[in-house]
């Protein structure tokens, strides 16, 4: 790509834009969520916001690892050991006041980390209560979140998420014309726009034509036209003008909305268009007096200050529109039944507590000797505020510093949990074979990832009367193709059974520390009862029911429905397994593979 690329130089121009606008109101539109490697297009990136931001603004950057005493402020523990007193320490969030803090590898933020980040951009405070201390120091700030992930598996929080106005995916390429379109904005630029961005104003219509296009795109937050709003008013007072214009909100429609689009924007019928341009036009009225022509001109004017807001309407959603990515149509498609999981359905690859191994999340009050690591530091802060006392009580001794047993800390750790995803396969009637096949492709393209996901695989098959374990819970590629190498198939369709042996199996992963995900592959028409009677109708109960027991237990699960056509049997067994569906009429294994990593991938919680 060369630097006179017309694509290339465009994209730049964008994302300078995002960092002018985010420079002009940092806390209003919160931050940026930055998507890109780290490498030279991040830095020029992050270069151009500093060369606009205030000379005074300060510019922290936040490691992931960070402790709540350096993020938030705590005890300063030698102060405290000199002076024999708690004295407290500002956290980095404090000390960013006024300006802007860098997140480093946001994708990999915990939740906790994102709640406290939220809450201070939700209330322009950090709450310092801890170790005795309690304090209340202000943080209006902006946060930039650093997205270096890969793949869907890795993404930032969405409570974090949802409160930046600008998401921005960067590549190299868009950052080999920075010195073309950078120059447009200056430093003094922004100090300008944001002295006069108090006094900018926007109308009822821009305001409506935002929440229009949000609802449009399936954008659900009450954030985003709240945020978009913000950002066309920044656009506003960068341009010098005190009132938003159309272009302002067709801009910030662009920038925020269309990110965040979920579902793509309902056309007009062409049928309807087409009608309006063919009818024909009204035959001239004949001349009228003056006073008439007079109102009649009166009377047009009102009619065309009704049609703009429904033009200004169109004009935001159509920016909205046109900036959305490419193959959002395919992605929404499948990315849709992930989101439709039920609420108590677990999350694939679970946080689990541990107190040997994983990453540090913390200390808590606790003693070594059930195996945790004491945490030294942790254990002297809570020692600390206490010497004075200790060394003034009776038998206090020499010692400069006492610590007692009610100080121990020790280190809390966390550890993602392994996912073992459980096919159960509908093997009964003519095209068995072709299904389980489907099945089997699927299965080994999932475990030549099982090493870097830390998943396992099993398969069952269920027809005739009962349900068999054809593959139990297992990463080994070569073991898989074993069991997998005759696949039996016919006879009636047991399809209770085939549940509550995939339910047996989820709860005996559970058991074992490991986070179980059942897809289903059937079109739902079940005709062999729980005790093996025949019986379409009492055998579409027993399903019902089994599928209801599978979602209490509380198991994530996805329904690939395998009929020709969409069966609305499937469909109702998917709501009451509480699972997502999807029907996959004539899915080959790599669609099979896609459906089940975007319905399994971890949804970061809110």
């Amino acid at each position: 790509m060369n630097d006179s690329d017309p694509a290339a130089l465009e994209r730049w121009a964008e994302v300078a834009h995002v960092a002018a606008l985010f420079a002009v109101d940092p806390v209003g539109t919160a931050g940026v969520s930055l998507r890109s490697l780290a490498g030279g297009a991040r830095e020029r990136w992050l270069a151009l916001l500093r060369d606009l931001l205030p000379a005074a603004a300060p510019l922290r950057r936040v490691p992931l690892h960070i402790g709540d005493e350096r993020l938030l402020g705590g005890l300063d523990l030698a102060a405290t050991l000199q002076a024999g007193r708690p004295v407290a320490q500002r956290g980095v969030l404090a000390e960013a006041d006024g300006g802007v803090v860098l997140l480093a590898m946001a994708e990999r933020l915990g939740v906790a980390g994102a709640a406290r980040l939220a809450a201070v951009l939700d209330t322009q405070v950090v709450a310092m209560e801890r170790e005795g201390l309690a304090r209340r120091l202000p943080a209006r700030l902006g946060i930039v979140a650093l997205d270096e992930s890969m793949d869907a598996d890795e993404r930032v929080p969405s409570a974090l998420l949802d409160r930046l106005a600008f998401h921005v995916a960067l590549d190299a390429a868009s950052a080999r014309n920075e010195a073309l379109a950078a120059g447009r904005w200056r430093r003094d630029d922004v100090l300008a726009a944001r002295e006069l961005l108090p006094q900018v104003e926007a109308d009822d219509d821009t305001v409506q034509a935002l929440c229009a296009a949000a609802l449009a795109l399936g954008i659900a937050s009450l954030r985003a036209p709240v945020l978009a709003l913000r950002v066309a008013r920044a656009a506003a007072a960068l341009d010098g003008r005190r009132t938003v214009s159309e272009g302002d909100a067709a801009l910030a429609a662009r920038l925020v909305l269309a990110p965040r689009a979920t579902q793509l924007p309902a056309t007009s019928p062409p049928e309807q268009d087409e009608a309006a341009a063919t009818e024909a036009p009204p035959p001239p009225e004949p001349a009228e007096a003056a006073d008439g022509d007079a109102e009649a001109s009166s009377e047009q004017q009102d009619g065309d200050a009704d049609d703009r807001p429904a033009d200004l309407d169109e004009l935001v959603l159509e920016a909205a529109r046109a900036a959305l990515p490419p193959g959002l149509l395919a992605a929404l498609a499948l990315g849709q039944a992930a989101r439709l999981r039920a609420k108590g359905a677990g999350r694939a690859g679970a946080l689990q507590q541990s107190g040997l191994r994983g990453r540090p999340v913390g200390a808590r009050r606790g003693e070594p000797r059930t195996g945790a690591r004491l945490n030294v530091i942790e254990t002297l802060r809570a020692a600390a505020p206490w010497q004075r006392l200790r060394q003034a009580s009776p038998g206090g001794g020499g010692a400069r510093i006492q610590v007692r047993r009610e100080d121990f800390h020790v280190t809390r750790f966390t550890q993602r949990s392994e996912t073992t995803t459980i096919f159960a396969v509908d093997a009964s009637g003519s095209a068995a074979l072709h299904r389980l096949a489907e099945a089997k492709g699927a299965v080994e393209l999932l475990l030549a990832d099982c090493y870097v996901r830390r998943d396992n695989v099993a398969v069952l098959a269920f027809r005739g009367k009962t349900a068999e374990l054809l593959l139990p819970p297992t990463r080994s590629l070569v073991r898989a193709k074993r069991s997998l190498a005759g696949l039996p198939g016919g006879g009636g369709t047991p399809l209770a059974a085939g549940i509550d042996a995939a339910l047996a199996l989820a709860e005996a992963v559970r058991r074992r520390g490991e986070t179980p995900v059942v897809v289903l592959l059937t079109d739902g028409r079940a005709n062999i009862a729980r005790d093996g009677e025949p019986g379409r109708t009492r055998a579409g109960e027993d399903a019902l029911a089994a599928a209801r027991q599978l979602q209490a237990a509380g198991v994530t699960a996805l329904l690939l429905d395998t009929s020709p056509q969409p069966q609305a049997t499937a469909r109702q067994l998917a709501a009451q397994m509480g699972a997502a569906y999807l029907p996959l009429p004539h899915a080959g294994a790599a669609e099979l593979s896609q459906a089940v990593r975007l319905a399994t991938a971890p949804t970061a919680p809110r």
